[in-house]
């Protein structure tokens, strides 16, 4: 399942520097619509438009399906393929997005929201509430990996060296998996942090590799509530963010035994909950 790649685009712009004003080319990150359809038994629906990065959206289709409780693991599927447009003499239509289940009919997504369009910006607001996190079957996390605090502050580092979009055009969000020792397993971009996440989830998907249980997940913006409920519904028990939590995300964290690291910049972090993941540094 090959996938479309072409996260960035060459535009013309004027550079103010020095008291002049000069043309130049730049690179700009693309942002175009992903509309992402559900087919079952000759059925089909439109689940989701999103706002994205191309590139791994397979990923993305299956990360945000399995995140939000739509399907229950890679069983569920088929086969993932981009639409043909039948009337265009069989071109593939890159910006839509199949989703084949082998079910004998579609599922219920009644309690799916704001499931017709999602901005790259805020993404899904998810199933709000505790109880709905509990009825997906989310149970509080136990065990997972223990991280040194100087491990923790060097994972910003190793996923710029990742984010071979983001230095071309500075205006992508990231996220990746580390495991315990620090190794990066997987790191996606996108113009949507939430859309970065769930191309990691999907990966681990389609890989075969859910629950995460012994990895961490960084994000290079915010925690925020659907981060975590994400990183839940994936079994991943340590989220790690270079900017500030919002106070439900640390509700939920705290809720469901999920360490959840803050302000990762430099040397300094805080730890909101879980800290018991975080080895204590050696007396002086």
């Amino acid at each position: 399942m090959a996938n479309q790649t072409g996260g960035k685009r060459r535009a013309q712009v004027w550079t103010f520097e020095d008291g002049r004003l000069r043309p130049r080319r730049d690179d700009l990150a693309v942002e175009e619509p992903l509309e992402i359809r559900l087919k079952a038994s000759g059925q089909s629906r439109r689940v989701a438009v999103t706002m994205r990065t191309p590139g791994s959206d397979f990923e993305l289709a299956a990360g945000f399906l399995f995140a939000e409780g739509v399907i229950a693991g890679r069983e569920a599927l088929d086969r993932i393929v981009y639409c043909v447009d039948e009337d265009q003499d069989g071109e593939q239509r890159f910006n839509i997005v199949s989703v084949e289940l082998r079910a004998t009919a579609l599922p219920d997504l009644t309690g799916l929201e704001r499931h017709f369009t999602i901005g790259s910006a805020c993404g899904v607001c998810g199933r709000a509430g505790l109880d709905a996190l509990r009825a997906r079957g989310c149970a509080p996390l136990a065990g997972g990996p223990t991280l040194r605090p100087e491990l923790i502050a060097a994972l910003p580092g190793r996923l710029r060296d990742a984010q071979g979009l983001f230095g071309a055009t500075g205006g992508l969000h990231a996220a990746a998996l580390f495991d315990a020792s620090g190794v990066l397993l997987a790191a996606r971009e996108d113009v949507g942090r939430h859309n970065a996440v769930d191309k990691l989830v999907g990966w681990a998907l389609l890989q075969g590799r859910l629950p995460l249980a012994d990895v961490a997940l960084l994000v290079s913006g915010r925690a925020s509530y659907e981060i975590v409920q994400k990183a839940l519904a994936a079994g991943i028990p340590i989220v790690c963010a270079v900017s500030a939590p919002s106070s439900l995300a640390v509700s939920l964290a705290r809720s469901f035994g999920l360490t959840l690291v803050g302000f990762l910049r430099g040397e300094r972090f805080n730890v909101y909950a879980g800290v018991e993941r975080v080895t204590p540094p050696s007396p002086d």
